[in-house]
Order: structure tokens, then sequence, then C-alpha cells
């Protein structure tokens, strides 16, 4: 009896190794006729997720100066090393940023960049984010994939004048980050246009 339960146990497992094959080709078959998903990139772009991990970009403060305080903070969360800031102090002649330090140097290496936003979080400021641009990080170079600050920046919108320029008269480093700025006023167009000796106002230049 139990020979016989033995040989009945046997060839029902034969025939079940023989269609094991044919099971497999069933997750085959099946997955042809579903939606193609592969995207034709680059003829064919897909938007990508609003908060997607693209190119860095340095921010401004709604009258031109700098977000970045040249704190450092960044390269120091970030985990690859990929980015090198050098801070510098603001003087009456030459202000970047509200507040005493600026970042003079800052450089992001996409060669190791992971693209991880650990440094977006470590900003104090809100000056570093990520935006969804995501094309610029390539090229034929190693050295073009190492961004200066001058690649990073934003761009200057209206109402903003390019720095180094005062800050907005009877206002404070704490009025600028919370947002009681709103645009440039006369004053700072006057001061860098005794500066530059231009007659254009600077604000004007850059719409």
């Amino acid at each position: 009896m139990a020979d016989r339960e033995q040989n009945d146990s046997d060839s029902s497992g034969g025939w079940l190794s023989a269609f094991a094959p044919i099971a497999g080709f069933g997750v085959t078959f099946a997955t042809m006729f579903t939606k193609v998903v592969t995207e034709e990139y680059p003829e064919q772009k897909v938007p990508t997720a609003p908060r997607f991990h693209g190119r860095h970009q340095l921010n401004r403060h709604p009258d031109g100066l700098e977000k970045c305080v040249g704190c450092e903070l960044c390269a120091w969360a970030c985990p690859a090393d990929a980015i090198y800031v050098e801070g510098a102090d603001n003087t009456e002649e030459e202000r970047f940023s509200p507040g005493e330090r600026y970042g003079r140097v800052y450089q992001i290496n996409y060669l190791r960049c992971i693209l991880c936003g650990l440094c977006i979080e470590a900003c104090p400021t809100r000056a570093l984010t990520m935006t969804n641009e995501y094309e610029q990080l390539k090229g034929p170079t190693r050295a073009g994939l190492i961004f200066e600050k001058q690649d990073l920046l934003a761009p200057m919108l209206g109402g903003m004048i390019p720095a180094p320029h005062p800050m907005v008269p009877g206002t404070t480093e704490q009025d600028y980050y919370q947002g009681k700025v709103t645009q440039a006023v006369p004053e700072q167009q006057e001061w860098v246009d005794a500066r530059t000796g231009d007659d254009e106002p600077a604000q004007e230049a850059h719409r």
C-alpha cells in the first residue's frame, strides 16, 4: 500500500515538473499584451514628479541678495562629499547676502552627488533647493559636471538687483528670513548706479 502511494506521488510530481516551464512562460505571455511603459527619451520627455530631485539651485531674496550665508552645513551633511563651500565676510562695499557672511565659493560635484537631498534639509536659510531639471547633469567632460556658484544661482527676476548691494534700509537679517522684504527699493538702485556709473537702473537692466 505504501509503495502504491509512493508511486502515485512520484507520477504527480513528474507531471508538475513537466508543466513548470510552461507555467513560467505564462507570465511572459501575459506581459506581452500589457501596455508598453518604455519611454523613448529624448524624443519623448515625460514630466517629472513635483518633488523630483534634480539639479540644485541657490536661491535669492526678492531684492536680489543671496540667501546662502556660507555656513557650510550642506557640505557637512553631504554623505558623498560632493559639495565644497568657502564662506567670506560681507562688507559695506560688497554685500552679497543679509547678515555677516556669504558663500564666496560654492561647488557641487555631480560626479559624486547622489541627489539624496540631505543638503536641502541641512540648509538653515532655504538657500539651497532642488529643481526638476536633469538634462544639464550630463556632458562630454568630467570637469563640466562640477558646477560653480554662477551655474547654480537662481535667475534674476523682476524687482531684483544683482548683488553686491546694501540691504533694504531699515531692515534686519531677520526681516529677510521672515519674508518682509518683497523687492528692491530705489535706494538700493541708486547705490548700485553710483558705483557702476550706469545711467540705466540695474533693476531695469535685468528684467
